[in-house]
C-alpha cells in the first residue's frame, strides 16, 4: 500500500508546533574580531578591557596651562602666564595642568605665553575615560556587530568576542542527484537544494554544514541522520519526505524520535517533516526546490528567528494583480511574482506556479500568500506583495509583457548595469496588447501582421483606439520553419508539429501562411500542443519530441537546427509615449539604438538592424 501523510496540519499550526516543541537555545563560539566577527550576535555582553583615552590627553595643539592662571584675561588686560606646555593634538597633557588653549589663542614671545581672555576648567581636554572607561559596556547580548562596531572593540582592547552559533546540518538524499558542477546523465538531476538551504540560512549567520548526497538506501539515510543529529542543532533532510516507494525520510525520523507533523497545508511545499530527534529539530524539505524554498521561508527561518539569529523581514508593497490566481480552501498558498512600478502604482505579475521551476524565483522580485480562507485573488485586485529584493531594486524593474525574443535576454543584461532590471512575461503579442491597454506593462513586444501586411499599428488602432503610443523597433527577424532535417512550409503537413500560444505573432503569421498554401490545420500532428517561447520550440525539436515548429532563426541557430525562412517581420516594443519620460525607459530607447545591441542582434543571426532603434509614433 503507497504511504500517506501522517496528517496534514495548517501552517499556523505547524509553527505553533514548532515554537513549543524546540528551546532554541543557541550556541556560542568564539570569533576573533578582525576575523568573522562583523555580522555575527554578541552571545554575551561585552566589555572595554581598558579605557579610552588610558589618561588626559589635549584635543587641540596649544599650550596646557592652569586654568586659574587666565582668570581676570581680556583685551584690555592680557595675562602672561607664569607657566605654561606646548601641546599637539593627542598629546598627553601634562600632571598639574587642567586646560588647554588653542595655539592661535596665544601671543607668543620668545619663552612666554599670553592670553588676552580666561579658560574654563578642562577646556579642550579629553578626560580620561571620555570615550569609554574600563569595565563599561561596549556592546549588550543579541546585537548584531557592525564594521564600525568592529573598530571599537579593537580600540577597546577586545581581540575576541563571544557570538551566538547555530550549526544547521545538510543532507541530500536520492539516487537521482549529481553534484553540482556535473553535467547530468538523462534522468539524474543536480543537487541544488541544499546548495540553496545553506545560502539561505548563511544570510542569518547559520553556520550550515553540506553533508554528502546519500543514495536512496534505509540504511545510508539512517547513519546519514544519526550523524547530522550528534554534529549539528537542526538537520535539513532534502527529499525523501513525499509518498513514494524510495521516501525513507518519515520511517528515518521516527525510528531514531518521533515525527510531530508529516504534511502541512502549504503550497508549494505539503510534504513537509517537522521530526524531532535528541530534542533536536529535523525538517524533511520536499524535493521539488519552489517547495523547498517555500517550506525554508515559512516554517525553517520562523524557527532560526527563536534562536535569536537575524532573519530579515521582507519589505512590501500594494500591488494590482494582473492575472487571476484560483487556490485550494484549507491551504495557503505561496506565489512568485514581477513587481513593478508603472507611474502612481505597483503591480504583480504571477510567474509560473510550478514546483519545479526554479527560474520562476530567479525572475521574481517577490511573493505574495493566498490565505487558506480564500478561494484565490482576482485580476485587478490589490495584493500584498512581500518583496525578495530591496525596494530600491524593486524600484528599478521593467515590466515587459507579450512576445518572446531571445534578444530581450541580451538587452536586460545590457541595461542591468544602468539600474533597470527588466522582468519579461511571454503572453504573446496580442496578450501584451492587453497588458499595455490595462497599463499592466511597461513595453509590449510584438509582431502582429495585419492583412494589409503592416507590423502593429493596425492591432493596435482597432484595440487601442485614441492611445498615444510610441513603438521602438528592436530588429527585422527571420520567422521561419525550425527542423533538424531541413523541412520547408510544404512539408509539415504529417509531420509532428509544436506551436506558438494562440495570440502569438508567431501563432498568427503561422496561421495566415497555412491558408495561403491551402494548408489543413488538422493535417499537422501537434498543430494544438503550445508553448510559450522560440527556444521551448527548438528544445522539442532537438529532443526529437516534434520534427518542427516556427520560430525565428537565432533559436535555432543556438541549439544548432535547420532553418527554412519563412518571412521577415517587424518586432518592436510598444509603450504609451507617456512612458517616454520615465528615466528607465530612456535607458532602454539608448540602449536598443547602442551599436553594442546592434552587434549582438548580429551575432545572434537572423536580425536586419537598419531598423533598429527606430521610433515611432501612434497618436490617438
Amino acid at each position: 500500500m503507497v504511504k500517506r501523510y501522517l496528517s496534514v496540519i495548517t501552517l499556523a499550526e505547524a509553527l505553533a508546533l514548532v515554537e513549543r516543541s524546540f528551546p532554541a537555545v543557541p550556541g556560542a563560539v568564539r570569533v576573533p574580531v578582525n576575523a568573522g566577527a562583523v555580522g555575527r550576535i554578541t552571545a554575551e555582553p561585552i566589555f572595554a578591557r581598558f579605557s579610552v583615552p588610558a589618561i588626559h590627553i589635549s584635543a587641540m595643539d596649544g599650550i596646557a596651562v592652569r586654568s586659574a592662571d587666565t582668570v581676570g584675561a581680556s583685551e584690555q588686560r592680557p595675562v602672561t602666564l607664569p607657566d605654561a606646555a606646548r601641546v599637539n593634538t593627542g598629546n598627553i597633557v601634562p600632571p598639574g595642568y587642567d586646560a588647554v588653549i588653542m595655539i592661535e589663542d596665544v601671543w607668543i614671545n620668545g619663552e612666554t605665553y599670553t592670553v588676552r581672555k580666561p579658560v574654563s576648567p578642562w577646556q579642550h581636554i579629553r578626560p580620561v575615560g571620555e570615550d569609554i572607561g574600563e569595565s563599561e559596556m561596549i556592546l549588550p547580548r543579541g546585537h548584531r556587530i557592525r564594521p564600525h562596531d568592529a573598530g571599537a572593540l579593537a580600540n577597546y582592547g577586545v581581540t575576541e568576542v563571544a557570538v551566538r552559533n547555530v550549526r544547521a546540518g545538510l543532507i541530500p538524499t536520492g539516487s537521482e542527484l549529481v553534484p553540482a558542477g556535473e553535467m547530468p546523465p538523462p534522468g539524474k538531476v543536480v543537487e541544488s537544494n541544499t546548495l540553496m538551504a545553506a545560502a539561505v540560512l548563511a544570510e542569518a549567520g547559520v553556520e550550515a554544514h553540506r553533508y554528502p548526497i546519500v543514495p536512496d538506501d534505509y540504511g545510508l539515510i539512517r547513519d546519514a541522520v544519526r550523524r547530522g543529529v550528534a554534529e549539528n542543532d537542526i538537520v535539513l533532510v532534502s527529499a525523501g519526505s513525499s509518498a513514494g516507494t524510495r521516501d525513507y525520510t518519515a520511517d528515518v525520523v521516527r525510528e531514531l524520535g518521533e515525527v510531530l507533523a508529516h504534511g502541512v497545508a502549504i503550497k508549494p511545499g505539503k510534504p513537509v517533516i517537522i521530526g524531532r530527534i535528541e530534542g533536536k529539530p529535523v525538517v524533511g524539505l520536499p524535493g521539488y526546490p519552489l517547495a523547498a524554498a517555500t517550506v525554508l521561508r515559512e516554517l525553517v527561518m520562523p524557527l532560526i528567528s527563536r534562536y535569536g539569529m537575524p532573519v530579515r523581514e521582507p519589505e512590501r508593497v500594494a500591488a494590482r494583480l494582473t492575472t487571476s490566481l484560483h487556490s485550494d480552501i484549507g491551504t495557503d498558498e505561496f506565489v512568485l511574482l514581477s513587481a513593478g512600478r508603472i507611474g502612481d502604482h505597483w503591480v504583480a505579475v504571477p510567474q509560473s506556479r510550478g514546483a519545479g521551476v526554479q527560474m520562476s524565483a530567479v525572475r521574481a522580485n517577490g511573493y505574495m500568500q493566498i490565505t487558506a480562507q480564500k478561494e484565490g485573488a482576482e485580476a485587478g485586485e490589490t495584493v500584498d506583495v512581500r518583496l525578495t529584493v530591496p525596494r530600491a531594486e524593486a524600484e528599478e524593474a521593467v515590466l515587459v509583457t507579450g512576445s518572446h525574443d531571445p534578444a530581450l535576454d541580451y538587452l536586460a543584461d545590457l541595461v542591468r548595469p544602468r539600474g533597470v532590471d527588466i522582468h519579461s512575461t511571454h503572453a504573446g503579442s496580442m496578450g501584451g496588447v492587453i497588458a499595455l491597454k490595462k497599463q499592466e506593462c511597461h513595453a509590449a513586444p510584438m509582431h502582429l501582421l495585419a492583412p494589409d501586411g503592416t507590423y502593429n499599428t493596425h492591432y493596435l488602432e482597432r484595440y487601442m483606439p485614441g492611445a498615444d503610443l510610441a513603438l521602438l523597433c528592436v530588429a527585422e527577424r527571420q520567422q521561419g520553419i525550425i527542423s533538424r532535417d531541413g523541412l520547408s512550409f510544404d512539408d509539415l503537413p504529417g509531420r509532428a508539429f509544436v506551436n506558438r500560444q494562440k495570440g502569438s505573432g508567431t501563432r498568427m503569421l503561422l496561421d495566415h501562411r497555412l491558408a495561403e498554401h491551402g494548408i489543413n490545420p488538422a493535417s499537422i500532428p501537434g498543430y494544438e500542443r503550445e508553448v510559450t517561447t522560440h527556444l521551448a520550440v527548438a528544445l522539442a525539436v532537438r529532443t526529437g519530441e516534434v520534427d518542427a515548429g516556427m520560430g525565428v532563426y537565432s533559436a535555432a541557430k543556438a541549439l544548432d537546427l535547420a532553418f527554412v525562412p519563412v518571412a521577415t517581420e517587424r518586432y518592436e516594443l510598444v509603450m504609451h509615449r507617456s512612458m517616454l519620460d520615465d528615466p528607465r525607459i530612456a535607458v532602454l530607447v539608448e540602449t536598443v539604438s547602442s551599436e553594442a545591441f546592434r552587434r549582438i542582434l548580429r551575432d545572434l543571426g537572423g536580425y536586419e538592424t537598419d531598423e533598429t532603434g527606430a521610433l515611432r509614433e501612434l497618436r490617438g
